[in-house]
């Protein structure tokens, strides 16, 4: 058979067992007064002052330094430990985290530089001819030429890319 067995710790345990390591501090360890064989001591056994004798219980004996809680205790700071470390690791990874969404964020969301539109230059050269000329408009010929052969070309180049 396995000899493994369970262990559950509560809440109020841990609280008492925190308030032990506190107190075991803060107090200095008292010397235990030694055993007596009787159960029972008589307090002012005399009866010369009329009254019957009365017997006092005695205190338990302290008890020693159990060591399953020796055990748990030395759990629980381990865990304190572990706790504290896995509190440090996160605390990096959110930073880490944090500083890739941030990375990823501006670069999905940054605008392309625009393309120029194909033939601009023409275009331009021939709205700025017609607006210098504006009665004598033939003169703007050769722009308006350019620019047709220009867009000609660029019409050729995306109707063969289609194919």
């Amino acid at each position: 058979m396995d000899d493994a067995y369970t262990i559950q710790i509560s809440s109020n345990l841990v609280k008492q067992l925190a308030a032990d390591t506190v107190t075991d501090k803060v107090k200095k360890k008292r010397k235990p007064k030694p055993k007596t064989p009787q159960q029972n001591q008589i307090h002012d056994a005399s009866p010369a002052n009329g009254q019957l004798p009365m017997y006092l219980p005695t205190p338990p004996p302290e008890l020693p330094a159990n060591a399953d809680v020796d055990a748990i205790r030395s759990v629980i700071q381990e865990s304190e430990r572990v706790m504290e470390k896995v509190e440090k690791k996160e605390s990096e990874m959110v930073a880490e985290v944090t500083q890739k969404a941030k990375e990823l964020h501006e670069k999905e969301f940054k605008l392309p530089q625009p393309k120029r539109m194909p033939c601009w230059d023409d275009l331009k050269a021939c709205l700025d001819c017609y607006r210098e000329n504006i009665k004598d408009t033939l003169k703007c010929s050769t722009r308006v030429k350019s620019f047709a052969d220009c867009v000609h070309t660029i019409r050729q180049q995306f109707g063969s890319s289609n194919k």
